[in-house]
């Protein structure tokens, strides 16, 4: 089968988070039929996470090629730049505060995200509750999309951007996501300067982190009066189950971190003994580097699924600078061959080259000194 011109292919789009919605995006504003198929039964369905760090230098180019960067400085947090880096004792040891018209990396919290994109794509656009199952068909097209409730949908392209347990990647790929040794333990305070007023002050406007070597904390400022809390650990991914524990057990978990976190200062010990609801946790997972495919003249990846890394603040601007570059590379082509090669030409080489300076990050957010990533924080 002859590689369809792209304004006459079927173009899908597996995931709606930042990045798949950021392609379907620009496709649109290029004349370009899309549809969007998430697992998830609607917009509201699950928490979207924490706050966000657009760069100027990748994310925010996604959004000034899809028509949103006005909107998106009109929702975005500049104070939420704002970085301090403190020892286990409270002490800020170092403190990076932003200028009054610095919007090199404002926040944005991810929902508030993920709606700016929604509400920019046409109605129908987003097919919710689709959870692929598997992409079938022969490379040369055109692919069979296999559902879970048993459907079957035929396209000319898919376009995997269903982050770090892709459904597509399998299709080019066959590299799953490894444990980095880190974990994250994620706690939530809302109305913090209300009912946390000393939490709300250790972590001040943006985000704090502290180490000691061993352990460590990581605070972000979120929109709305609310406060996320990561705990850094050094543990093997089913660490909670090894100490006796299940991931509702708040009490047993909490009484384990006081004993792991015991010559920290009370003050800092507050971000775990004062949490709102159960902890989330989250291991560190990462592709193994360098990672790359055969090309597929039908099946391509974007963000994590492509290129999954450590939270180190690189993970959703690199999403979204993927899907600009790809959505605006089938926009110039004249068949869907041609752009899925334009586009992984300067895609792969770049998330290589980001991945190898990135592997092993994870282990600095327990240094004492965060190194210098290219941005300050890490991203979840």
């Amino acid at each position: 089968m002859t590689s369809p011109n792209p304004a006459r292919a079927r173009i899908s789009i597996i995931g709606a988070g930042p990045g798949g919605l950021t392609c379907a995006r620009i496709l649109q504003q290029h004349g370009m039929a899309v549809t969007v198929h998430d697992r998830d039964t609607g917009p509201d369905a699950r928490n979207q996470g924490g706050t966000l760090d657009l760069h100027a230098d990748n994310g925010q180019i996604a959004l000034r090629a899809a028509g949103l960067l006005d909107e998106f400085f009109e929702l975005a947090r500049p104070e939420g730049q704002e970085m301090r880096r403190m020892d286990p004792a409270g002490t800020v040891t170092s403190h990076q505060i932003p200028g009054p018209d610095e919007l090199f990396k404002p926040e944005i919290d991810r929902g508030q995200l993920r709606d700016l994109l929604l509400g920019s794509l046409r109605p129908g656009t987003v097919r919710w509750g689709s959870a692929l199952e598997r992409v079938g068909g022969p490379a040369e097209g055109p692919r069979q999309l296999h559902f879970a409730d048993g459907t079957t949908v035929e396209t000319d392209l898919v376009i995997g951007a269903d982050g770090a347990f892709s459904r597509v990647r399998p299709a080019v790929s066959p590299a799953v996501p490894e444990p980095t040794g880190i974990s994250f333990l994620e706690a939530w305070f809302s109305d913090a300067e209300n009912r946390h007023p000393d939490i709300a002050e250790l972590v001040g406007q943006g985000s704090a982190h502290a180490a000691d070597g061993e352990r460590g904390m990581f605070a972000q400022r979120n929109g709305n009066d609310h406060i996320r809390v990561y705990l850094i650990q050094r543990v093997p991914v089913d660490w909670l189950g090894a100490s006796g524990l299940t991931a509702d057990d708040t009490d047993g978990i909490r009484a384990l971190l006081l004993e792991r976190y015991a010559h920290w200062s009370p003050r800092m010990r507050r971000m775990i003994t004062d949490n709102e609801g159960v902890y989330v946790d989250r291991p560190i997972l990462a592709l193994p580097v360098p990672h790359a495919w055969e090309h597929d003249p039908s099946v391509t990846l974007l963000g994590d699924a492509a290129h999954l890394m450590p939270p180190l603040g690189v993970g959703v601007n690199l999403a979204m600078l993927d899907a600009a570059e790809l959505a605006l590379a089938l926009a110039d082509s004249t068949t869907v061959d041609d752009a899925l090669r334009t586009y992984e030409k300067t895609m792969l080489p770049r998330s290589i080259e980001t991945a190898r300076v990135l592997e092993g990050g994870a282990e600095h957010l327990l240094a004492t000194d965060l190194p210098d990533f290219g941005d300050d924080a890490p991203e979840h």
